[in-house]
C-alpha cells in the first residue's frame, strides 16, 4: 500500500519516514490564501479547525488523478495543513523576520493551540474512491526565550515557514515547555488520527509500512 503525501513539508514527511512509512511526497501547488478567501466569502470567517480541514482538502485533490514518474496515483493520498492559535488570533506561516520575531515576543511564556488538518482518499485502482478527515489539536506552552535567543532562533531561518512560528521536532524544541495532546500534532502531522482515518477507508496501519 502506497502512501502519496501531498505536502512539501520536511517536518510531516520525517514523521512519516520515522513511523516506518516512505510516502511518494507531491506538491500540491495550492494558494492557500485565495482558498481561505474564497470559502470565507461564501461562508464567513472560519474558526482553526474548519481552516485547516480546508487546505487539507484543497491539497489532497489538488493531486487526485495525477501521474508520478509516469505511472497513475494507486494507494492513499493524504492532504494536512495546520495553524496556530493565540489570544483568539488564527496564525499561519510568519514568513518574514520581523513577523516572526513579534510573534515570539508575544507568546514566549504563553500558551496557545496548534490545530493540524488530515485529508485521507482513498485513490487505489488509479481513481478516488472514498475520502475521510479530521482536524486533531494541541496545547502548546511556551518557555520564556530572551531576545537574544529570539533572534538567534530566527537568524536560522526555521520558523519563518512553519505555522505559529515554532517547531518541536528541530531547535525550536528547546523554547517548548511543554504540551498537552498529541505532539505529533504540533508537527503537522497526527500519526494516531492518521492511523484511524487509514481504518475508515479499510487499511490497517502495518499495511502502509513500508521502510
Amino acid at each position: 500500500m502506497r502512501l502519496y503525501l501531498a505536502s512539501t513539508s520536511p517536518a510531516r514527511l520525517a514523521t512519516l519516514r520515522a513511523a516506518g512509512i516512505e510516502p511518494i511526497a507531491i506538491s500540491p501547488g495550492v494558494d492557500e490564501t485565495a482558498a481561505v478567501e474564497a470559502a470565507e466569502r461564501e461562508h464567513g470567517p472560519l474558526d482553526a479547525p474548519a481552516m485547516v480541514q480546508l487546505l487539507a482538502q484543497a491539497k489532497a485533490e489538488a493531486v487526485v488523478g495525477t501521474e508520478v514518474a509516469g505511472e497513475p496515483i494507486d494507494g492513499l493520498i493524504l492532504g494536512g495543513d495546520s495553524a496556530f492559535v493565540l489570544d483568539g488570533v488564527i496564525y499561519g506561516k510568519p514568513h518574514t523576520p520581523e513577523r516572526a520575531r513579534e510573534r515570539w515576543l508575544a507568546q514566549r511564556g504563553r500558551s496557545g493551540e496548534l490545530h493540524s488538518g488530515h485529508w485521507l482518499i482513498d485513490h487505489r485502482g488509479g481513481s478516488a474512491r472514498h475520502a475521510v478527515g479530521a482536524s486533531s489539536r494541541a496545547t502548546v506552552h511556551f518557555a520564556s526565550p530572551s531576545e537574544h535567543e529570539i533572534d538567534a532562533y530566527i537568524a536560522t531561518g526555521e520558523p519563518l515557514e512553519v505555522a505559529g512560528a515554532f517547531t518541536i521536532d528541530a531547535r525550536g524544541g528547546a523554547f517548548i515547555r511543554s504540551i498537552e495532546g498529541d505532539p505529533h500534532t504540533v508537527v503537522g502531522l497526527s500519526l494516531p488520527l492518521l492511523r484511524e482515518l487509514a481504518g475508515e477507508l479499510g487499511v490497517e496501519w502495518p499495511e502502509l509500512w513500508n521502510r
